[in-house]
């Protein structure tokens, strides 16, 4: 198997490596554990079935009746214009609130009137079943209670009952009500929908006679108020001479002929003015000159023109100068008849001019009066506005008192039409709600329902079952898959080494050879070295081949021979790895030696040499060579050196750590192919900790089932140079019928056929 590589810090112990699972995870997940847990999850899913069906046989059969109203929204606007307490349209909040209507005291208490409902055991009497009959039996009263105690517990139980709801987006309300009678129920729906509707036509009847009597008062105040101030409006305009017509005052009407007058006479003295400023420029220029001003189409010469006389002195003179131009032309310029002519028409010029000068006074007499007469009405006017400034000020008071009599006494008119409104409501009330469906006695019960009961019991069995299983999960610390120590640890599960029954291996006679010191010592096959050699198509043989593969594979990077194997707590099978690896290497041809170096309680050498007297610590302290001390197996030609002290040791830490130790390892490197040494385990004891010097990887054993994950990151925490050199870890004494339900990647892997297709003989 490929190590992983060990890059994070062993900070990270400490974080969580979780990630979010697919839906198809969690599904394998939970069948995993159903599997696992099928037992438990069994036993609670009956139990819940069991119960569901007990409450189907105890509970008492209830029937539940309906009766139907609609909150009618064209009534409601119908009436809407003429209601006097502010009916609003019916929207949805409005028609929940009606919901909350029908479940009201006021709505209990009517029907438990109307039915008589405090003489019904149903109502009164104790629960049903036989927690109730238990309850009422502790509970009984020593007097009998009250009509208002009975009232109130009726009216309780008939509210804890009903069920008004709405029936989807509609202003239908439907009103379902719960008995142990059918009679019963459908009695109590209508009555209840027959309370509701008194129960609004009530409730608008005493809000409209309310506003009635308030709306009385109220006008009596309105209409003094208003009165009031409308005789002040007249005693003002009496204290300050303002007068109107037709809802205008005077001087106002005044003001505005004045202004009308200013106008017209401002334009009749520019008219004038124009007039007069022409004729004079006419008058100004010599009498030779009234030739071109007779021919000259000026509006304003036309217009003086129009004049009679100078209309008959025009025509003579326009006759005179055309004889005169005939009878030059006849007679010659200076003929006596010419010149007659000639001095005939200066005399009509003069006459014109005469009568020009006599228009111009003419028209300086207009524009003198037009002029005088836009000076008086210049001056009415500036006396009319001097005088209606005073009266402005004044109006700005006026028009206060003015405005706040007209808002009295509109709103007198309001509040008087309101009040008749209200007196034609008392005699004609109305609700919005009415029944549409009256409530019929159901023919079947409604609870408890048979198969909403059992598929609720069998819900509620399937999650409590798997809560008691996950429950169980969580209680339990110790490593149950590969993947799990992978995830946890952030290093490699070497292998799944499975549980055995350990027995003990048949062994050949032990023969007594020469050797140096006498007898050839031969290590003893017992239930620790089971199955390797003797069961080789085992699973068990099979976790150790792959086991020895892991090392191969590591070691083709670096040169590693050197193998310390530790634990995180006694007794996780740690020396039975170790001798069984070391075993399986050297049966398959590969030179390798075991060492015994758990100083404080050497397990291994008591089941593989019990008999031996010299040992390790022999070798250290140089009083026998390693040959003199070298236990082998006689099948597999293992060399084991097992650790034997004639007295406690205290400072083992340093006999591991020693250079001596580090010169044996060295000396052993270079003879075998696999250094194994048995090491103790971390949490107890501090030597596998200095061991780094002569070790150079170890295999750490973790416990299936047992070694708490916890214990076993805070061991590899306090030892993080055994951490960093971690070959890997192989889990042990695994269960694998059980694990396989545990991990989702191994289902398969461990069962049975598949081991059977390649000889596997467990």
């Amino acid at each position: 198997m490929l190590q992983i590589p060990n890059k994070e810090p062993l900070a990270r112990f400490s974080e969580s490596h979780s990630a979010a699972m697919s839906p198809r995870d969690l599904l394998a997940s939970l069948t995993s554990m159903a599997r696992r847990r099928y037992g438990i999850v069994l036993l609670i899913f009956a139990l819940s079935i069991m119960c569901g069906v007990v409450y189907l046989y105890t509970a008492t059969p209830k029937f539940m009746a309906r009766a139907s109203i609609l909150i009618d929204t064209r009534k409601s606007q119908l009436f809407q214009q003429q209601s006097v307490v502010g009916d609003a349209t019916v929207d949805s909040a409005a028609v929940d609130s009606q919901i909350e209507v029908l479940k009201s005291e006021a709505i209990a208490a009517a029907v438990v009137k109307q039915l008589h409902l405090t003489s019904d055991p149903e109502f009164v009497g104790s629960k049903p079943g036989i927690i109730g009959t238990i309850l009422g039996y502790l509970a009984s009263p020593t007097a009998p209670p009250s009509e208002a105690a009975l009232q109130q517990r009726a009216q309780d139980v008939l509210r804890g009952e009903i069920q008004p709801k709405r029936v989807a987006l509609t202003y239908v309300v439907e009103i379902g009500f719960l008995s142990r009678s059918p009679e019963r129920a459908a009695q109590i729906a209508n009555a209840a929908a027959d309370a509701y509707i008194d129960d609004q036509l009530e409730a608008k009847y005493q809000a409209t006679r309310k506003a009635g009597t308030w709306l009385q008062e109220r006008i009596q105040e309105l209409r003094q108020q208003a009165s009031t101030a409308e005789q002040a409006v007249l005693e003002f305009k009496k204290a300050n001479n303002i007068v109107d017509t037709g809802g205008r005052l005077i001087g106002e009407q005044q003001l505005a002929e004045l202004n009308s007058q200013i106008v017209a006479a401002r334009a009749s003295t520019a008219e004038a003015r124009a007039r007069l400023n022409r004729i004079s420029e006419i008058t100004k220029n010599d009498i030779s000159n009234i030739d071109n001003v007779l021919r000259s189409p000026d509006p304003a010469v036309a217009d003086v023109l129009h004049n009679e006389v100078i209309n008959k002195l025009r025509s003579e003179f326009l006759d005179t100068a055309n004889r005169e131009a005939v009878y030059s032309v006849r007679l010659g310029h200076d003929h006596l008849v010419v010149v007659n002519l000639r001095n005939e028409m200066f005399q009509i010029r003069k006459s014109i001019f005469d009568e020009l000068k006599r228009i111009e006074e003419t028209f300086k007499s207009d524009y003198q009066i037009a002029l005088a007469r836009e000076q008086s009405i210049q001056k009415s006017l500036a006396e009319a506005v001097a005088q209606n400034q005073t009266t402005n000020q004044a109006q700005i008071s006026l028009k206060d008192l003015d405005s706040r009599a007209q808002t009295f006494r509109a709103i007198h008119d309001t509040f008087v039409q309101r009040y008749m409104e209200s007196l034609q409501q008392q005699s004609f009330p109305y609700t919005e709600a009415r029944v549409i469906t009256h409530a019929t006695r159901p023919s079947s019960k409604s609870q408890p329902r048979p198969v909403l009961v059992l598929a609720a019991a069998s819900l509620g069995g399937l999650l409590l079952a798997f809560g008691a299983a996950i429950l169980i999960d969580l209680s339990e610390s110790g490593f149950r898959t590969s993947e799990q120590i992978e995830s946890e640890l952030r290093t490699s599960c070497l292998a799944t080494v499975p549980l055995v029954d350990i027995g003990t291996e048949k062994s050949a006679p032990v023969r007594a050879e020469k050797a140096d010191f006498g007898i050839s010592r031969h290590i003893e096959r017992t239930g620790v070295l089971f199955g390797v050699v003797g069961t080789p198509f085992s699973r068990f043989a099979e976790a150790f081949r792959t086991i020895k593969v892991s090392i191969d594979l590591f070691s083709a990077g670096k040169s590693i021979k050197a193998i310390g194997i530790t634990s995180t707590l006694p007794n996780e099978g740690k020396s039975t790895i170790a001798a069984n690896l070391a075993r399986l290497i050297s049966h398959a041809g590969g030179k390798a030696i075991l060492l015994d170096c758990d100083l404080r309680n050497p397990s291994l050498t008591r089941s593989l040499a019990p008999g031996a007297e010299l040992g390790l610590l022999d070798v250290l302290s140089g009083k026998r060579q390693l040959k003199d001390v070298v236990w082998t197996d006689p099948t597999t030609s293992l060399a084991f050196v097992p650790m034997v002290a004639k007295t406690r040791l205290s400072h083992t830490n340093e006999i591991l750590a020693s250079a001596i130790m580090k010169k044996l390892i060295d000396a052993l490197r270079e003879v075998y192919d696999y250094v194994l040494i048995d090491l103790p385990p971390l949490t107890p004891v501090v030597d596998v900790r200095s061991t780094n010097e002569i070790v150079d990887s170890y295999l750490f054993v973790v416990e299936w089932g047992r070694t708490s994950v916890e214990d076993v990151k805070r061991a590899l925490s306090s030892a993080p140079l055994v951490y960093e050199n971690l070959l890997g870890v192989i889990l042990n004494k695994a269960d694998l019928e059980t694990m396989r339900h545990y991990s989702r990647n191994a289902g398969d892997h461990y069962k049975s056929r598949y081991h059977e297709r390649y000889g596997f003989e467990d």
